[in-house]
C-alpha cells in the first residue's frame, strides 16, 4: 500500500512544510528568547568571569564571609 501522496522526501505536502515550518520557527523564537533572558539573570546573579583580582578574590571573598559568619554563629 504505498501513499499516494507526491511531494518531497518527508512525504509532507507543501502546505503542511509551510505549517510544519511555521510553528517550528515560532517555537524556536520562543524557546531563543527564553534562553536568553535566563542566561542574562544568571550573568547578573553570578558573573561567570572573574573580577580584576581573578578567580583567587572570589575564593578570599568566601573565605571572609565564612569566617564572619562563624564569627558571629559561635559569639551569640
Amino acid at each position: 500500500m504505498a501513499d499516494s501522496r507526491e511531494g518531497s522526501l518527508s512525504g509532507l505536502t507543501d502546505a503542511e512544510a509551510k505549517e510544519f515550518h511555521g510553528i517550528f520557527m515560532t517555537s524556536f523564537i520562543i524557546f531563543t528568547v527564553i534562553a536568553v533572558i535566563a542566561h542574562f539573570l544568571a550573568w547578573q546573579w553570578r558573573p561567570w568571569l572573574p573580577g580584576p583580582g581573578g578567580y583567587a578574590s572570589i575564593i578570599n571573598d568566601a573565605k571572609d564571609v565564612v569566617t564572619a559568619y562563624l564569627a558571629v554563629a559561635f559569639t551569640a
